[in-house]
């Protein structure tokens, strides 16, 4: 199919969350408008030892400028974070902030060769943030969260967190080659203590 009649298959539902009209500032460049609202959090928005919530209150704070191409928007999406600490696996809950920009082409501006296949486009008037926000925030995420910077983990013998461990937690450790060694000494002061 020919970039130039190449026809949208997905249409935004103009009822969801994070999708915005831009109506009100026409096509004239230079027009702004700011706006604040507060969404639930899509599923899926982390990565595997932490996240935000499904439902969770994400608050948007954004910036539609309407610019030659299409409209340019600037904000920054707060949210709460869960998980569990890589080290102990304690829940760990937190917040993220982060900033997102991107530019939203009019689908009449560009086609052939100068578009571009992972632009982002208007759908008549209507933007959808949810991509651009999940993927400000996913890129945020720390990989490995931890509860504390300095959390020791766990005991690698018997598990326990090493936080609420006593300061003089160890385990004998028996080289595997004296092992039977050790039975034969265990066996013989049993003998003389009978």
């Amino acid at each position: 199919m020919p970039h130039g009649s190449r026809k949208h298959l997905t249409r935004i539902d103009p009822r969801a969350p994070f999708v915005i009209d831009t109506t009100t500032l026409g096509r004239r460049p230079g027009s702004m408008r700011e706006d604040s609202r507060t969404v639930p959090a899509p599923a899926d928005l982390g990565v595997e030892m932490v996240g935000v919530t499904e439902g969770a209150d994400i608050e948007l704070d954004f910036r539609l400028e309407a610019v030659m191409e299409g409209v340019l928007v600037s904000g920054t999406a707060r949210a709460p974070l869960t998980g569990e600490c890589a080290r102990c696996l304690e829940p760990v809950t937190s917040s993220i902030e982060v900033d997102f920009q991107e530019l939203y082409v009019y689908s009449d501006t560009r086609s052939g060769e100068s578009a571009e296949e992972d632009e982002r486009r208007l759908e008549g008037d209507l933007i959808d943030l949810e991509p651009v926000v999940r993927d400000a925030m996913v890129l945020a995420l720390p990989l490995s969260p931890l509860c504390q910077d300095d959390c020791p983990g766990l005991c690698s013998e018997c598990g326990v967190r090493l936080a609420d461990a006593e300061p003089d937690h160890h385990h004998e450790a028996v080289d595997p080659r004296w092992a039977a060694l050790q039975g034969m000494l265990d066996q013989r002061q049993e003998d003389q203590e009978g």
